[in-house]
């Protein structure tokens, strides 16, 4: 197994890493290349802030000026201080798929308490989306989490178009978020393969999932793009300002009396037993990697410390482990022995069931090539 030299990316169950002469990963390679744009002196990020809100009210047309989702991690209750910040006025949107942690519940309060800010809680059927989620394990397939994500932005879609808001606000960002291996996730706008995996085995009705499917989010581009009617603009922030993660969490620790939860997406209950052991134990895949990696390329985590870690597994005692394990497989509705076949059985591809490939394939060669930025650059290639 071969390891980068800068942070702790290798080759294990990743296709598509490679290393230079020095023994440096094309994954720290990229970051040095685009890091720049995500580096900001105090003025420029004034002045980035100052942009955003501008660009904001100059589309409001309702009470809100934004919209955005809240977790209770990092990122989402960064993002809310931002607001505040900025003297917004938004509405936040919690989904509740049923694994909130306590934690969780405890840092949404807090910060929605002292803010004051309107909000909605978004539940979902909790026989519907355990029973998709267990379709999903039962398939094999890697990123059993497109659930989640996927229903989180149909549903922030939809409340936008009800309240006629202009702006949706998102916690995702280039400095702790790069990097991730292509192989370890799938597209989240892929309604199809939701659907064709839930009609392969527990096949539920779906009646309260929210939903949305890859022409409806190519459609949202467009109109974005080309500004047609109410199109409804999408922003991150955190791209715009120098984002540290343990800064960020100081802050939300002063302010709301912020609790960590110890790893990203932690708090959610099912991702922290997705990546600390189905993950890890089924597919071979230890996330710690490339988000320790993210940190370490924004030099707020060492390498040293990395690697120590990494020699034990996210759940450091069999006592953890079988605890965790236990919880997870009541909430879900599995008997041991299912969930035992489950994690030996060979791992699948989301390209076994049918799915928007071909979607995603079409808007990769418009962002390569048809975009207006890169044809220029295309053409000379050609010729």
């Amino acid at each position: 197994m071969t390891i980068c030299k800068k942070c702790v990316m290798d080759d294990q169950n990743d296709k598509n890493i490679n290393f230079d002469q020095d023994g440096v990963c094309n994954y720290c390679k990229t970051f040095a290349s685009k890091k720049n744009n995500f580096i900001f002196s105090s003025e420029d990020e004034k002045s980035n802030l100052e942009e955003i809100k501008k660009k904001i009210l100059k589309l409001k047309n309702n009470e809100y000026d934004i919209i955005t989702g809240i977790s209770g991690g990092v990122d989402s209750s960064y993002l809310i201080y931002l607001i505040k910040k900025l003297n917004l006025n938004p509405l936040i949107v919690h989904f509740d798929n049923g694994w909130n942690s306590d934690l969780a519940v405890t840092n949404i309060k807090n910060i929605l308490d002292k803010t004051k800010f309107d909000y909605i809680t978004e539940v979902i059927d909790w026989d519907e989306f355990k029973s998709l989620q267990r379709s999903f394990l039962k398939s094999g397939v890697v990123d059993i989490e497109i659930l989640t994500d996927h229903a989180i932005t149909a549903t922030l879609y939809k409340y936008a178009k009800k309240y006629k808001i202009r702006t949706i606000f998102s916690g995702s960002n280039f400095l702790t978020e790069h990097g991730m291996p292509e192989e370890w996730s799938w597209h989240k706008s892929d309604l199809r393969n939701i659907i064709d995996i839930n009609k392969n085995f527990e096949n539920f009705q779906m009646k309260t999932f929210p939903r949305f499917n890859t022409v409806n989010i190519l459609l949202e581009m467009i109109k974005a793009k080309f500004r047609i009617g109410n199109w409804i603009q999408k922003i991150q922030p955190l791209d715009q300002i120098n984002f540290k993660k343990f800064e960020a969490i100081k802050i939300l620790e002063e302010e709301y009396d912020w609790v960590y939860y110890g790893d990203k997406h932690y708090e959610s209950t099912f991702t922290e037993f997705y990546q600390a052991y189905i993950l890890h134990k089924k597919f071979k895949i230890d996330k710690r990697k490339p988000h320790w990696s993210c940190l370490i390329r924004n030099n707020e985590f060492s390498r040293e410390n990395a690697l120590n870690e990494l020699k034990y597994d996210p759940y450091k005692t069999m006592e953890i482990t079988n605890k965790k394990k236990d919880f997870f497989i009541k909430k879900i509705g599995l008997s041991n022995e299912i969930f035992q076949q489950i994690i030996l059985s060979t791992p699948k591809k989301h390209f076994n069931y049918k799915n928007d490939n071909y979607i995603f394939q079409i808007l990769k060669f418009y962002r390569r090539f048809l975009n207006p930025k890169n044809l220029y650059k295309s053409i000379c290639r050609i010729f």
